[in-house]
């Protein structure tokens, strides 16, 4: 395997969110040569999350606030950024090589895969088209766009209470839809969601469809009670859906170190079963994907990986 630059580094974490940037700080403490890749902003989902309530250390953070704090730390330990998209995997001879979507080929040791999940879609007319247009999977980036009118959040865990939450401060009113009557979400934000005279909750529905009435730009929607099969339309001027995630893993199609969801298959040590190659928080076969747990298994994934180096390399 020729490295045209000559340079192998002992670790490379593909993702820089709270799981990669944890992953980053205990690789760089250990004084091993590493560096980070990611594709958009360091932060990942909490950049666009508002406002962070369980966070230890934080009685509220908003989730921007808490990436910088997060990213700088690994700035003053000095870990390289790198802005690249990789798009494959493969391991020859103990040296992993990295493809990059520009053309470049990294090598390392060892890989840290802390990418994440990215917004599952509804899958309904109106969706894609109206995408940019009032559909929009990030209330935090595009909330204040609709101050004072009326805005659908589809959902029933965590993320979509949050947002609904937040989107209130702006907005007149927010419908949140949901296909159940019970929720995925702690029932006490569930229960201030409730006691927000701005939501309304729709229950036992789902949205069949997001119409912009020939003014290219959403300005309504259709509900279909699934219990009672009632069709209803409401105009509204923007949908955010809520309603999972589905995880960034395909570069490691080949390695068959996933499961039938894409989700990374590791072990107590976030250890797959390629030597040398892990995976941390949300884009791993876990049981809860949350801030705390991305971190705590960035924490692992390093150490254990260091643990690797002295005995492998």
């Amino acid at each position: 395997m020729k490295n045209n630059t000559n340079e192998i580094y002992d670790i490379l974490i593909i993702g820089a969110g709270p799981g990669g940037i944890t992953a980053a700080i205990y690789g760089a403490r250990a004084m091993a040569k590493i560096a980070m890749i990611e594709k958009g902003a360091p932060g990942g989902k909490i950049t666009k999350t508002s406002e962070i309530e369980n966070y230890p250390g934080f009685d509220s953070i908003q989730g921007p606030d808490l990436a910088l704090k997060m990213f700088e730390q690994t700035q003053k330990l000095n870990i390289p950024y790198l802005a690249e998209r990789v798009t494959n995997i493969t391991k020859k001879d103990n040296l992993f090589e990295l493809d990059l979507l520009s053309g470049k080929k990294l090598f390392a040791k060892v890989v840290i895969v802390a990418t994440g999940t990215v917004e599952r879609k509804l899958g309904i007319p109106g969706e894609i088209e109206l995408n940019s247009r009032g559909v929009s999977y990030c209330a935090v980036c595009d909330g204040a766009l609709y101050r004072g009118k009326d805005v659908v959040v589809v959902g029933g865990g965590y993320a979509a209470i949050e947002e609904a939450m937040y989107l209130a401060r702006f907005v007149n009113k927010v419908y949140l839809i949901h296909r159940r009557d019970q929720f995925r979400a702690d029932m006490n934000i569930v229960n201030k969601a409730k006691a927000n005279p701005k939501i309304d909750f729709i229950v036992d529905s789902i949205v069949t469809e997001i119409k912009d009435v020939d003014a290219n730009r959403v300005t309504a929607i259709v509900v279909k009670n699934v219990k009672t099969d009632e069709i209803t339309e409401l105009e509204v001027s923007a949908v955010f859906p809520y309603i999972g995630a589905i995880p960034i893993s395909d570069f490691a199609k080949n390695l068959d170190v996933l499961d039938e969801n894409g989700y990374f298959i590791v072990d107590n040590k976030c250890l797959t079963k390629v030597p040398g190659l892990y995976a941390a928080g949300d884009v791993t076969n876990t049981t809860l994907r949350q801030i705390a747990t991305a971190v705590s298994d960035g924490a692992k994934a390093a150490q254990f990986a260091l643990e690797y180096l002295d005995n492998c390399c």
